[in-house]
């Protein structure tokens, strides 16, 4: 015979603390476009957890420049995260230097995972700045 079970139940508690302090973050994306809280921008842009730099003068992978990145490099982030449209395409060798020049990482990918991340990264309370082609 078993004897009694004694259960007792905990409060629920949750795992992370929810409380976001960027007030950026993407709320959708598409084909040539992605939106940022309520706005829908379609030009290129820069963002970051407090401000977003639009447009950006950059239409193609073609167009990066280290004129063209001081509004990344003034932003002091740990990590850039680069989004190249629909799929991912990588940048010349040179873009790379600029930023490991500087001691940012560097992550290219397509623009949907940009978003995804960025928000992930953003509730984190990380340093990222979030740099999205669009338009080419």
């Amino acid at each position: 015979m078993i004897g009694p079970v004694n259960y007792f139940i905990l409060p629920r508690m949750p795992l992370a603390e929810d409380i976001v302090t960027s007030r950026h973050r993407f709320s959708s994306y598409g084909p040539g476009s992605v939106t940022v809280n309520e706005t829908v921008y379609r030009q290129s842009l820069v963002v970051t957890a407090s401000e977003i730099h639009c447009p950006w003068p950059v239409a193609s992978l073609a167009d990066i420049s280290a004129e063209n990145l001081a509004p990344i490099f003034d932003s002091a982030p740990a990590v850039v995260l680069l989004g190249t449209g629909d799929r991912q395409r990588f940048p010349d060798a040179r873009t790379f230097a600029l930023f490991g020049e500087r001691g940012i990482g560097l992550e290219v990918m397509d623009n949907g995972a940009l978003c995804r991340t960025f928000n992930i990264l953003v509730a984190e309370d990380r340093a990222v700045t979030a740099a999205i082609i669009l338009g080419s």
